[in-house]
């Protein structure tokens, strides 16, 4: 579904939601409804991280890095640091991104 995706000039900006303190990592799918008020779906993440000191927001850019095949520095949180709902920029070819995007969340 191409409103998943959010396009940049560099990659894509994805919205997450983030359940921290989780039984384990995982990417659970896509739910309807994301935090930054557009009402677009956004990808719903569980993290074991505690969400202090930015432990969380690693977790999530390092989860979603290793499902993509990505660096983690091609990953980072660009919005809502401090909140469950969060923008998350991610680095790379964009239609590759979706892709990849794609096949890991079919898994779920």
């Amino acid at each position: 579904m191409a409103d998943r995706y959010r396009r940049t000039a560099t990659g894509l900006a994805l919205a997450v939601r983030v359940t921290p303190k989780a039984g384990r990592n995982a990417i659970a799918g896509w739910r309807a409804g994301n935090g930054d008020g557009d009402g677009g779906p956004e990808l719903a993440v569980a993290v074991t991280a505690a969400p202090e000191d930015g432990k969380a927001n690693a977790a999530v850019a390092a989860l979603i890095a290793e499902a993509l095949g990505l660096p983690k520095s091609a990953v980072a949180v660009a919005q809502g640091g401090k909140a469950r709902h969060k923008i998350l920029r991610i680095e790379g070819d964009a239609d590759s991104l979706c892709a990849r995007l794609d096949a890991a969340t079919d898994k779920t």
